[in-house]
């Protein structure tokens, strides 16, 4: 059924449901005037019939079937106020004469009348099988003694009599409400199918269906907000991703513990398609789509997707990219060396030969043997040692510092302490790469708390945006085509994930200038579980 007849059918059962509320009310009034008016009638009546002389003086003598003249005055007075009967009693209630013979001798039926306590009285009285409105009038002597009841009934009129003398008028009623009605459902149809831009209920409902399907049944994270900044949509992967509660719809984006960058790309005009934002441990891409109808912002809709493990992926063809740096560095020298070889050999320097081999191995030997005596944690040893042949063909200076030291590490902590690294000497190298004098300087530390790793340049230093500042996703001061190989697919978020990385066991990376750039990394050791 249209939403239309819905509403019709609607309205018909509403004015069917009045009509019949009007006709019992109709009903109960009509008995209530009747019982108003008629009673005022037979009361008049049995007053009249119990001052009568006649029956004031026969009335205390009188039998049964024995008083013709109390019957004839009876039967007058009943036929003059056209009620239904008439009865004469004497004061032990025995009837005398009455319109109804089945009467005569029998106890008068007084129902809740206070006739006996010498006051005239209205109201119905069952008897014969029917229900009557009676009047009971005290009969009293010249001495104001009560002798007698004088009683006039007049027949209810039955529901069927009083229905159909409300007929017409609920006829009336019923034609006038059934056109309101009529009107008034293709009127509301019609308003709400044109907010409903034209949908039928089960069209609605479908479209709810589908919509909640698809929403929770994405993969992708969903966020929709109104111009004030409350959450109406949220499907399942969103609060997943963002550590919403599940009752988070309706309620206000401030009152939620949101990340304060995440709130910032919810709730603020984006001029990129897609924002990479730091949510605790995961890489989350956020596309925010501003929503309008008819010229009116009523909202926004963020998508969210995931790439954690895309983000890995790529660290690790960074890593990739740069051990086929390093060998192609390495290629590159032993290329060289193996021309100044060849070119010796060539003049007969035999003797420069030897003494130039001998040197490149020393060299060799010098820094293989310079970390390895320092740093034992094969991973942070092979990361050094290919950063230092990195920093040769990018023109660098690296530099172990001679105070560094550090034993084997679990192997939590040892792939931390080379992303942690790697970064920051990756970052060291951006920084001072063209200058003349470039030099990055490492100092490992261990103690019983953890390990600290400090990475000190000689480039400008940080920017006077504040420390905190650097740290925040997104920030990058590398111009376009500088980043290093391996980066997360966007800028800013190298020194971003070193310190989630060093926060996550208890430590920290903080910043400072000190003739360059110097980042403190501090890692905790992860205690055994009891």
């Amino acid at each position: 059924m249209s939403l239309a007849g819905q509403y019709l059918v609607l309205q018909l059962l509403i004015v069917l449901a009045v009509l019949v509320a009007v006709a019992a009310i109709s009903l109960a009034q009509s008995a209530a005037t009747f019982e108003r008016i008629e009673g005022r009638r037979a009361l008049s009546a049995a007053e009249a019939l119990g001052n009568n002389p006649a029956v004031r003086a026969l009335l205390p003598v009188a039998e049964p079937r024995g008083s013709a003249a109390l019957a004839a005055v009876a039967e007058t007075v009943r036929t003059v106020s056209g009620s239904s009967q008439v009865a004469l009693a004497r004061f032990d209630r025995t009837v005398v004469a009455s319109s109804d013979p089945n009467l005569l001798g029998r106890p008068l039926e007084l129902g809740g009348s206070r006739v006996m306590e010498g006051r005239a009285w209205t109201g119905p009285v069952s008897g014969s099988g029917s229900q009557f409105l009676s009047a009971h009038v005290p009969v009293l002597d010249d001495s104001g003694k009560m002798i007698g009841i004088a009683s006039i009934s007049r027949d209810y009129p039955s529901v069927l009599e009083r229905l159909g003398d409300a007929v017409p008028n609920l006829l009336t009623y019923l034609g006038i409400a059934s056109v309101l009605g009529v009107a008034g459902s293709l009127l509301l149809a019609r308003r709400v199918k044109r907010q409903t831009l034209g949908m039928e209920p089960s069209e609605i409902t479908g479209l709810v269906e589908n919509r909640e399907a698809m929403l929770h049944g994405l993969k992708e994270g969903v966020v929709a907000l109104d111009p004030h900044q409350r959450v109406t949509v949220a499907n399942d992967s969103a609060r997943e991703l963002l550590g919403l509660p599940a009752d988070c719809v309706g309620k206000d984006l401030a009152a939620l513990a949101v990340d304060p960058a995440v709130k910032e790309v919810l709730t603020r005009e984006q001029v990129d398609p897609d924002r990479l934002v730091l949510v605790g441990e995961r890489l989350v891409v956020l596309n925010r789509v501003p929503i309008r109808s008819r010229g009116r912002d009523i909202g926004a809709v963020t998508t969210l997707r995931d790439r954690t493990e895309m983000s890995s992926l790529e660290r690790e063809l960074g890593a990739t990219r740069t051990a086929t740096d390093t060998l192609r560095a390495q290629a590159h020298e032993f290329a060289n060396q193996l021309h100044v070889i060849s070119g010796l050999i060539q003049i007969g320097e035999y003797d420069s030969v030897v003494q130039f081999v001998n040197g490149a191995t020393v060299d060799r030997t010098r820094l293989n043997d310079e970390v390895t005596s320092r740093i034992q944690d094969p991973a942070l040893a092979a990361l050094l040692i290919a950063k230092a042949s990195l920093a040769t063909e990018r023109g660098v200076a690296l530099q172990l510092d001679p105070r560094s030291y550090l034993g084997r590490v679990d192997e939590d902590l040892s792939r931390d302490l080379a992303t942690v690294a790697g970064n920051l000497v990756d970052n060291a190298f951006d920084a001072v790469s063209g200058r003349p004098d470039a030099s990055v300087r490492v100092l490992v530390e261990e103690d019983s708390d953890g390990v600290r790793v400090t990475v000190r340049d000689n480039g400008p230093g940080i920017p006077d945006v504040g420390a905190e500042e650097i740290f925040r996703q997104g920030f990058t001061t590398k111009q376009s085509g500088t980043a290093t190989p391996g980066s997360d697919g966007g800028r800013g978020f190298g020194l971003a994930l070193s310190r989630v990385v060093c926060r996550r066991g208890g430590g920290d990376l903080t910043v400072a200038n000190d003739n360059g750039a110097v980042f403190t990394a501090k890692l905790k050791r992860r205690r055994p579980q009891p």
